[in-house]
């Protein structure tokens, strides 16, 4: 059984949130191809706000090999890309770690080295809470930090932000679930200097609701 070659795509995240009256939509989707122990993925998340013409999408290419049960170690490419008064784009090498983390905590995390030597990490965590076999609670939490300023793209060096959410969804199958949920995201440190001096919010909640799908 171990030679066998799996697919799996979900759209873990697929979303319409309520923020400051921009109200973006907002997407996490991934894939893999591969056998037990080793896996190519692809992954794609980020937002867009259409009336605005507004986005900020980010793309990875990925090869994972699991070295426990539980956790994987991730290394490949990511390309951002951003279209907000002029397009932008850049490109990073990554590597990283995903997984379960004791009492089943999921996370994601990575570090990554920019095509201009600049250097950050990111780390996305979060739960099923039972509630019943169908009504399952998600606590989320997200953080990222950089070594050096990138003020083109906002990015300041130290703890740049952090973001808490909470989504209820019900499976009505496994592969449909619909949700609703709350969420709360804060600029920090030399980040958040950068968007009062730019005019924009450091500090944002939103209501939400969309749908999780997977193949």
């Amino acid at each position: 059984m171990g030679d066998k070659t799996y697919a799996y795509l979900i759209a873990d995240k697929l979303e319409y949130r309520s923020i400051n009256g921009s109200n973006p939509v907002m997407w996490d989707i991934k894939g893999y191809i591969g056998k037990d122990l080793g896996k190519f993925w692809f992954k794609s998340h980020g937002e867009a706000v259409p009336t605005e013409s507004q986005a900020h999408m980010e793309f990875q290419g990925l090869y994972s090999r699991a070295i426990s049960p539980y956790l994987d170690v991730t290394g490949g490419l990511r390309y951002d890309l951003a279209y907000e008064h002029g397009n932008k784009s850049r490109g990073f090498a990554t590597v990283g770690l995903q997984g379960k983390a004791p009492y089943f905590i999921h996370f994601e995390s990575g570090i990554y080295v920019s095509e201009a030597g600049n250097i950050s990490a990111d780390l996305e965590a979060e739960y099923d809470l039972l509630f019943t076999q169908r009504l399952i609670g998600q606590p989320i939490f997200e953080t990222s930090i950089a070594l050096q300023d990138v003020p083109e793209w906002g990015v300041g060096s130290g703890f740049n932000n952090i973001g808490l959410g909470f989504r209820l969804r019900y499976e009505f199958v496994r592969e449909f679930a619909p949700y609703i949920g709350i969420n709360w995201e804060r600029q920090l440190g030399e980040t958040a200097d950068m968007a009062r001096a730019g005019g924009g919010h450091i500090s944002n909640f939103s209501m939400l609701g969309g749908v999780r799908m997977w193949f």
